[in-house]
């Protein structure tokens, strides 16, 4: 198997930049959770390293809970389908729920969640060039330009999620 790095056109964001915001992102989180039953719920799979790296930077107590949802599939596109594949094993009632996503994209996944959940929303990318779902973070750690990005959790096909950076992807790499 080729070296991950070799499909990368260039390094969007580094490893430390995403340590820092992700810092700033946490203690924001903190300060505003600090009073309340605060309960991340990561949306699978993108979010798992972001949500990793955000609970162990909290200063709170927080309860975690896990969502998968579908909207890709092997495409760099969002369908615009957003199929539940896995919900979550706890009763939401009585907790603050702050919804933990790697990229707001078209919007649709997160438009689907917070209907389904009446949640806010963290996410650590925003693409407001794509935006089709009226729908903002509430938390944001850096607006991105519209190009297919992998790394740091997000993948294509399942691949590249394990690099520490975000970085566009060669559009050779899944045309």
């Amino acid at each position: 198997m080729a070296d991950l790095r070799e499909n990368i056109a260039r390094i969007l964001l580094t490893e430390e930049e995403l340590q820092a915001k992700v810092a700033e992102m946490a203690a924001l989180i903190s300060e505003d959770y600090k009073d309340k039953q605060l309960l991340l719920v990561g949306v699978l799979k993108g979010s798992m390293v972001f949500m990793a790296d955000l609970m162990r930077k909290l200063n709170i107590n927080a309860k975690i809970d896990f969502m998968s949802v579908s909207s890709y599939g092997s495409s760099t596109v969002s369908s615009g389908q957003v199929r539940i594949i896995l919900d979550l094993k706890r009763p939401v009632e009585n907790y603050d729920l702050l919804l933990v996503e790697d990229i707001l994209d078209s919007g649709a996944t997160l438009s689907y969640l917070k209907e389904l959940l009446l949640a806010r929303q963290p996410t650590l990318l925003d693409k407001p060039e794509r935006r089709k779902a009226n729908i903002a973070a509430d938390y944001r750690g850096f607006e991105i330009p519209d190009e297919f990005v992998v790394g740091y959790g997000l993948d294509y096909d399942e691949d590249y999620r394990n690099l520490p950076f975000i970085g566009v992807l060669r559009p050779e790499a899944y045309a």
